[in-house]
């Protein structure tokens, strides 16, 4: 299965208010595993980053200045995407964003669910982790995920956090190793699992004398109440 993390940055947070993408990150996994490929741009949004926005992501008004625009990477940009299940953190702002862009091309081109699926990932965790907080940076915490670079949002780099978020989410990576890892002449990767030594003995609780006739009053209780009486009686070594 074809899956395309994706993040965007933008000038501001309503594209009915005439704001756009700026950036935008996607990288590409194949069977629950990164291919390598990456789809990334910078663009020139013809107007100004909302001071607050340039907070958030450091992205200046400056440094897109000659970038290009939307419909410079569109054709390449849906190429990338298509077919694919995209894969996004609060899902509805994204593809808002490339929906209101996609729009501006021209009736040519469809909306984004013309060409490929959408996984909502903060649906994901909202319905996991109920009643908890569950931004990317509460996500990688809970998991475990490295996010020490991310001290300002990129689309790219945003996109690589919530591939291994996503991973952990559903079950980790496809290939999973507890120890050293090595790859073997049919190009299959071999795990070596290190046993864990226990440092203390297990300690073995035994019924109490009370517990046990507590149990076999119960036992009793059901063989009157059953017409076959108490199955567990039934059992071998019951």
């Amino acid at each position: 299965m074809r899956q395309i993390v994706l993040d965007t940055e933008t000038t501001g947070l309503e594209p009915e208010q005439g704001h756009r993408i700026i950036e935008i990150g996607c990288l590409e996994l194949d069977h629950r595993r990164p291919t390598g490929r990456t789809f990334h741009h910078y663009l020139q949004p013809d107007r100004e980053v909302d001071a607050g926005a340039i907070e958030v992501h450091g992205i200046t008004n400056e440094f897109l200045a000659d970038k290009p625009r939307f419909g410079d990477i569109a054709q390449d940009f849906v190429a990338f995407v298509d077919g694919a299940e995209l894969i996004i953190h609060n899902a509805p702002f994204d593809v808002g964003f490339i929906n209101a862009e996609l729009k501006r091309l021209g009736e040519a081109w469809a909306r984004l669910d013309g060409y490929c699926s959408v996984v909502d990932t903060l649906v994901m965790a909202r319905t996991m982790h109920p009643g908890q907080r569950n931004s990317l940076d509460a996500l990688c915490k809970r998991y475990g995920i490295d996010n020490a670079q991310r001290e300002l949002h990129g689309a790219l780099l945003d996109a690589q956090i919530l591939a291994d978020v996503y991973l952990a989410m559903t079950g980790g990576q496809a290939a999973l190793s507890l120890g050293e890892t090595g790859e073997d002449g049919d190009g299959l990767v071999r795990s070596t699992v290190r046993a864990v030594e226990a440092k203390q003995p297990l300690r073995v609780l035994r019924a109490s004398d009370e517990e046990m006739a507590a149990h076999e009053a119960f036992l009793n209780r059901l063989d009157e109440a059953g017409a076959d009486g108490c199955l567990w009686r039934r059992l071998p070594d019951g």
